[in-house]
């Protein structure tokens, strides 16, 4: 079995700055794309952030340029640097990663539990 487990969220004044991280952990071979996702309060979860293995990236437009993702393939954790926030920005974030538990096996799809981020204005 695999956990994934977020830290760093918090309450942040709106234009200031909050990193999230995610660690893996458990039964795992290898971990291929990791992804930051979010959901505000009565809308739907939206993609944040993803980045592969190899270390390409992808953002949803609006963050491009505030929010950086990035991780360290030996703790196989993945980080979420986010400035400029917005209150806009305040949502839960959820970490999610496609993880081989085995070298056979094909690789599933893993969350974890969430973190709130809170942007005040």
């Amino acid at each position: 079995q695999v956990q994934l487990v977020e830290s760093g969220g918090g309450l942040v004044q709106a234009g200031g700055s909050l990193s999230l991280s995610c660690a893996a952990s458990g039964s795992i071979f290898a971990v291929n794309t990791m992804r930051w996702y979010r959901q505000a309060s009565g809308k739907q979860r939206e993609l944040v952030a993803a980045i592969t293995s190899t270390g390409y990236t992808n953002y949803v437009d609006s963050v491009k340029g505030r929010f950086t993702i990035s991780r360290d393939n030996a703790e196989n954790t993945v980080y979420l640097q986010m400035n400029s926030l917005k209150p806009e920005d305040t949502a839960v974030y959820y970490c999610n990663a496609d993880v081989k538990s085995t070298r056979y096996n094909g690789a599933m799809n893993y969350w974890g539990k969430g973190t709130l981020v809170t942007v005040s204005s």
